[in-house]
């Protein structure tokens, strides 16, 4: 059983920088595509970035693109998400998932398979 935990929130300012961790244990994520997803209060969980398993492809939403990278590192089980020029409307809890049996990215939240607890993003203005 895989568990993912999520890290590295907290509350910054606009402008300022922040990095997620997603620390893996209980099996190896080497294979799996890995996610980035962020839920606003009253709001869906939505898809912010992710990476294949390869970690040469990634892809971000539109409202990200150029402020935040996803990146991995296998030999640590640990996948990671820097934020960059953080806007209050990055404000939400940041999950990171896991989707296993394909190596490739997916945007859909029912891809995923385990999914950490979650980590609190504030940015004021």
């Amino acid at each position: 059983q895989v568990r993912l935990a999520d890290s590295g929130g907290g509350s910054v300012q606009a402008g300022d920088p922040l990095r997620l961790s997603c620390a893996a244990s209980g099996g190896s994520v080497s294979n799996a595509a890995m996610g980035w997803f962020r839920q606003a209060p009253g709001k869906d969980r939505e898809f912010v970035a992710a990476t294949a398993s390869s970690g040469i492809s990634s892809l971000y939403t539109d409202s990200v693109k150029g402020r935040f990278t996803i990146s991995r590192d296998n030999a640590k089980n640990t996948v990671y998400l820097q934020m960059n020029n953080l806007k209050p409307e990055d404000t939400a809890v940041y999950y990171c998932a896991a989707r296993f049996g394909s190596g490739s990215w997916s945007l859909r939240t029912r891809d995923y398979t385990y999914w950490g607890q979650g980590t609190q993003v504030t940015v004021s203005s």
